[in-house]
């Protein structure tokens, strides 16, 4: 059974941790927090809940205005190709036992959550306070790190304090610094494995179903039929009107899909829909800032590797003069 809001308080009370409560309306953001705690004693938090490519899970506190670059902290975690990403949101529930916006340290209390991993700001150390949700984003708790420590440790978590913003070199004669961090107790498992379509099926289609036939061994596959049209799975981005040619209009159409298939999977009910449209600009604004680049410099690398390609096709296979 997993831990309560008004079971976790009872524990910090036993444990004689000194902390100060204030109930507020459910928030999903550290800016929505702000308007409510943002004038009391202590420092606002952000909490990031990431996955790896083994399934292994970990948990970042860090202070708000705290910049947390998941490529670094991939490097300094010795996670190498695929690094940490955020975790799905399924994962809150059942390893986390918390819903959206509720992220915390606390959320350890939790059997489930014995293999996940923690990562604390440094920074933590040098405020009177900070709050923190208990495990209810109805609620902030304003707590030490030293009675934070005590907690972490009655519930078998080593409190583990790092520079999250250092940039430290990683490489030969300079391992990660923090990869003692990574879950060595974890269950691991690599990701399923993703069927992949024919050349031809990409060639046609530009997009990869969710789903693909299982095929026999020893069987042929049949033949697709020129006049039959496949139906999309839900949720796949339609890339039919995006102008190849320009890179620009190429990942704009590319953001405003992920924009739409990310906002589609956030399930409405009462607290969350009060604040969806609050939630649609945050999603809209980071994913942004986080792929424009870096999809725009991958279309340009396709794209003139697609022209280098056609050019040496066109040296080397000329027609022969009759």
């Amino acid at each position: 059974m997993a831990i309560t809001k008004e079971q976790l308080l009872t524990r910090l009370q036993e444990l004689q941790i000194v902390f100060s409560k204030y109930e507020h309306p459910v928030v999903l953001t550290v800016e929505a927090q702000a308007k409510y705690v943002g004038n009391m004693k202590g420092a606002l938090s952000k909490n990031l809940f990431l996955k790896d490519k083994k399934q292994r899970y970990y948990i970042v506190s860090a202070l708000a205005d705290t910049k947390v670059d998941l490529k670094v902290l991939s490097q300094r975690l010795g996670l190498g190709k695929g690094g940490v990403r955020m975790a799905p949101e399924e994962a809150l529930s059942e390893i986390l036992h918390v819903p959206l916006g509720c992220v915390t340290p606390f959320a350890l209390v939790n059997e489930s959550a014995r293999h996940v991993s923690l990562l604390l700001d440094n920074g933590f150390k040098s405020q009177e306070c900070f709050f923190f949700h208990p495990l209810s984003n109805d609620m902030s708790i304003a707590i030490n790190a030293h009675d934070l420590d005590k907690f972490l440790i009655s519930i078998g978590k080593a409190p583990a304090y790092v520079d999250l913003e250092a940039t430290p070199t990683v490489g030969k004669g300079q391992p990660p610094d923090l990869a003692s961090l990574v879950p060595s107790d974890a269950p691991v498992s690599a990701d399923p494995p993703v069927k992949q379509e024919s050349s031809k099926s990409l060639e046609k289609n530009h997009t990869s179903a969710d789903k693909q036939p299982v095929i026999a061994a020893g069987a042929k596959p049949a033949k697709p039929s020129k006049t039959s049209t496949k139906e999309k799975p839900s949720g796949a981005v339609n890339t039919s009107s995006i102008t190849y040619a320009d890179t620009n209009k190429f990942v704009e159409e590319i953001l405003e899909k992920t924009r739409t298939i990310v906002l589609s999977e956030i399930k409405e009910d009462d607290n969350i829909e009060k604040y969806r449209e609050q939630l649609a600009t945050i999603v809209s604004n980071n994913i942004s800032k986080q792929l424009s680049m870096e999809l725009k410099n991958l279309a340009i690398i396709f794209k003139n590797t697609a022209y280098t390609e056609g050019f040496k096709a066109g040296i080397h296979h000329q027609p022969k003069r009759m």
